[in-house]
């Protein structure tokens, strides 16, 4: 049995790690475009501001160690085409430039996503970069050493940006986010946990821009400033964070499904709608547990878990995804923010009908230092009370509570429920009624 895989990131690694423990004997070969295997992008910002300085600390799986399992990793090659009618695909070698047939029984697309460039003039400029590859991490962190760079522009404020933007406030950089929309992560968080958000910022002198648009930047050799429809910045440095964009534009010929965006449709098993086909990680869609539908949300841990699951099917098992609900968490200086199920917001577009509650509290006991403000907040159905979401932001113990409420929504528990869920006390850790208990139990 002849398994190929196309990316060797987080869903690419794990589904051949799995179909290989499967399926001992099956031939797995991965084609990965990059020199670099299992590398999880997630801890660039770190990397950046030097909590760590080993790179490799951010590649968890070697080609070595590939091999050792008996898995084939082919890097430096890219997929140019697949036909699915013939179960082959045309390969090109980047080092020679030679292009070759091969063939697949299954086949997996995990071929990830790159970042969303906007149409600014002069991007061309030295010192301007995207945050992505382990190659972007290793440019701006000599950049951002370079004493010469004082001035940093961060244009978006979605994950990356804000975790950049953190970054470059621990070392010591005069920080401004321009920032399209006219609040900070306004597709994941809602109104409250963003403006305590903005407010951290602030707090740090970070200059925040938001409903602003950068037009163009200016520079010679070198970026110096930044060019929006409201003003012109010093620039130093700039980094462009502004989503990412599955990189499935060469398969979109070939008749599979994809979403607006290029996100590869998949159902439950991770299989696309081509036979023998599967997709996952940052280039496919994945089913939302609240929505009922296909959702965009490129998360390693989505990837890692879809890729488990493609991975024991394509060895021949029948493996289901369940779902997510895009759990996810930010820090930000002092404030920690979670996230799980829908927002509000979600919920208004949706027309599904709900309430809200919001709570603020205390993280843990009065007499211990390290007292800080927390807040919580509830989404449910207005009828059955059911949770549909929640997110958690504050000083420390803010995010983790957040993976309380996804197995609250994930186990269809009711906001009474969880106002008498047995959650723990100690003073260092929380007070006697939880906040989520509390808020639970004052949601009407």
């Amino acid at each position: 049995m002849k398994l190929v895989i196309i990316g060797a990131e987080a869903a690419g690694a794990s589904a051949a790690a799995k179909a290989k423990r499967t399926a001992p004997h099956a031939d797995v070969t991965i084609y990965e475009k990059s020199e670099i295997t299992s590398f999880g992008a997630c801890g660039l910002p770190y990397f950046i501001g030097d909590h760590f300085d080993d790179p490799d600390e951010m590649v968890s799986r070697t080609t070595a160690q590939f091999a050792d399992s008996g898995i084939t990793v082919k890097t430096g090659h890219e997929v140019i085409s697949i036909t699915a009618a013939g179960k082959s695909l045309t390969v090109r070698d980047l080092a020679s430039g030679q292009i070759f047939e091969d063939r697949y029984d299954r086949l997996m697309i995990a071929t990830g996503a790159s970042p969303i460039v906007p149409p600014i003039e002069n991007l061309n400029l030295g010192n301007v970069f995207t945050v992505k590859t382990l190659a972007d991490g290793l440019a701006v962190k000599r950049a951002v050493h370079d004493p010469e760079t004082r001035n940093v522009v961060i244009v978006g404020a979605g994950f990356i940006g804000l975790e950049v933007a953190e970054a470059m406030v621990e070392l010591g950089k005069n920080v401004r986010i321009i920032q399209l929309d006219d609040r900070v992560l306004p597709d994941l968080f809602d109104r409250e946990m963003t403006a305590l958000i903005e407010a951290e910022l602030k707090r740090a002198d970070v200059s925040i821009h938001l409903g602003e648009s950068v037009r163009a930047l200016r520079g010679t050799g070198h970026v110096s400033g930044v060019m929006t429809d409201r003003g012109d910045y010093a620039a130093d440095l700039v980094i462009i964070a502004t989503g990412v964009r599955p990189n499935t534009i060469r398969f979109r010929d070939m008749g599979i499904d994809m979403m607006p965006n290029g996100a590869i449709r998949t159902d439950a098993s991770g299989q696309t709608t081509l036979p023998d086909i599967y997709a996952a990680g940052d280039c496919a869609a994945v089913h939302h547990l609240g929505r009922g539908g296909p959702a965009y949300i490129p998360l390693a841990t989505t990837a890692n878990k879809l890729g488990r699951v493609v991975g024991d099917n394509l060895a021949g098992g029948k493996s289901i995804f369940p779902g997510t609900l895009g759990t996810a968490a930010i820090r930000v200086l002092e404030v920690e923010a979670g996230r799980t199920g829908m927002t509000e917001n979600e919920a208004v577009r949706l027309g599904i009908p709900h309430r809200t509650i919001t709570i603020k509290d205390k993280n843990r006991s009065n007499y211990l230092a390290g007292q800080a403000d927390i807040t919580a907040k509830l989404i449910y159905h207005a009828e059955t009370r059911v949770l549909l979401g929640g997110q958690v932001a504050g000083g420390p113990g803010a995010a983790i509570r957040t993976n309380i409420l996804a197995t609250a929504i994930w186990s269809g528990m009711n906001v009474d429920q969880l106002g008498m869920l047995d959650l723990l006390y100690a003073p260092p850790f929380s007070r006697p009624w939880d906040i989520l208990n509390i808020a639970g139990n004052a949601a009407k």
